[in-house]
């Protein structure tokens, strides 16, 4: 009897515990690989078994997209092991309020001017290289240093990487809460305020927020009068002031996992917000697939996840879609 209850208990625990898909042991460990990734025993089955379900859905996703049925592409990427609320949790640090008002004078569109059907700041020296926030939420800190970067490139002819770390470490008194989340705004108060911002070379990125203040006016780089706010929700007078100005910090809706695996083509979620903002982003152009300037059209916009998530650090999203992801609920630019 005895001997029957313990085959019993046998059989149900081996029904019952984790199960993998051998037939991946050669994928799973490329992609361990690939990033970097390792593991105690005792948690990689359950890794392994998020990126296997993870890996079934962008398959779904991109089987439904043969067909016509999505704009985008999905693709495994360092994200793998993360279910998307971790992915959340770890990335995504924009704090927005709805109820806060502007904080900087509104984009008022110049007069006579006519925006051009597509722009491309990278083109044009504007942008750096695509920068890794790494499992910090500190985006606003990046999306911030973005903008600044284009004005100073703007002003001088001077293309200077800028330091987050030191927004990360400095701007608490304006708001902000170094790998818990900020505003861009209020980075920008912080860099008006302290008359300056060091360069990344000589205050490097961390992705911590346990360290004092060690800002070094030697190295300052950048100093600003203050900050514009473009109207909430008006893509129109972001297309301006993106033409006309150079690159702006936005906010989005980035918690769906079709973002958290978006690869390439003209993101566009059904499910997104453009109320619910969480992550922090840069625009730094737009444009259209096709021949028909009024189809597809797109902002180019540069993440902070590194070159190899996206589309080689970028994510091309819907424009002029009602406003799409809240891309233009929260954009704002410095002012040299």
């Amino acid at each position: 009897m005895m001997f029957a209850l313990l085959v019993t208990l046998y059989i149900s625990a081996v029904f019952a515990a984790p199960s993998i898909d051998i037939q991946l042991d050669d994928h799973w460990n490329s992609w361990k690989s690939q990033h970097g990734k390792s593991y105690h025993e005792d948690v990689e089955v359950g890794r392994r078994m998020i990126w296997e379900e993870n890996l079934r859905k962008i398959e779904q996703h991109n089987f439904e997209y043969s067909y016509g049925n999505h704009t985008f592409k999905m693709g495994m990427n360092q994200f793998g092991d993360m279910t998307n609320e971790e992915f959340r949790q770890a990335m995504n640090g924009y704090t927005h309020d709805p109820n806060q008002t502007s904080q900087g004078p509104l984009f008022m569109e110049p007069s006579f001017f006519a925006a051009p059907q597509q722009v491309d700041w990278r083109q044009r020296g504007y942008v750096t290289p695509v920068k890794d926030q790494k499992q910090c939420g500190s985006c606003w800190s990046f999306s911030s240093t973005g903008a600044l970067e284009g004005q100073l490139f703007r002003k001088t002819g001077k293309l200077i990487s800028m330091s987050e770390q030191n927004l990360v470490d400095c701007s608490r008194p304006q708001g902000n809460q170094g790998c818990n989340g900020g505003l861009m705004d209020q980075a920008f108060q912080y860099v008006k305020e302290n008359k300056g911002l060091d360069s990344e070379q000589s205050y490097p990125y961390l992705a911590r927020d346990d360290l004092p203040c060690r800002y070094d006016p030697r190295f300052n780089v950048a100093k600003i009068t203050g900050f514009v706010d473009i109207p909430s929700g008006n893509e129109l007078a972001l297309m301006n002031a993106v033409a006309a100005v150079g690159p702006v910090s936005v906010a989005i809706d980035a918690s769906h996992q079709s973002l958290q695996f978006y690869q390439s083509g003209i993101y566009y979620e059904r499910a997104c917000s453009s109320s619910r903002l969480d992550h922090a982003v840069l625009v730094v152009g737009y444009g259209y697939q096709g021949a028909d300037v009024a189809g597809n059209r797109y902002w180019i916009v540069k993440n902070s996840w590194s070159d190899k998530w996206g589309d080689k650090g970028y994510i091309y999203m819907a424009k002029d879609k009602n406003n799409h992801c809240g891309v233009a609920t929260k954009a704002s630019y410095p002012l040299m």
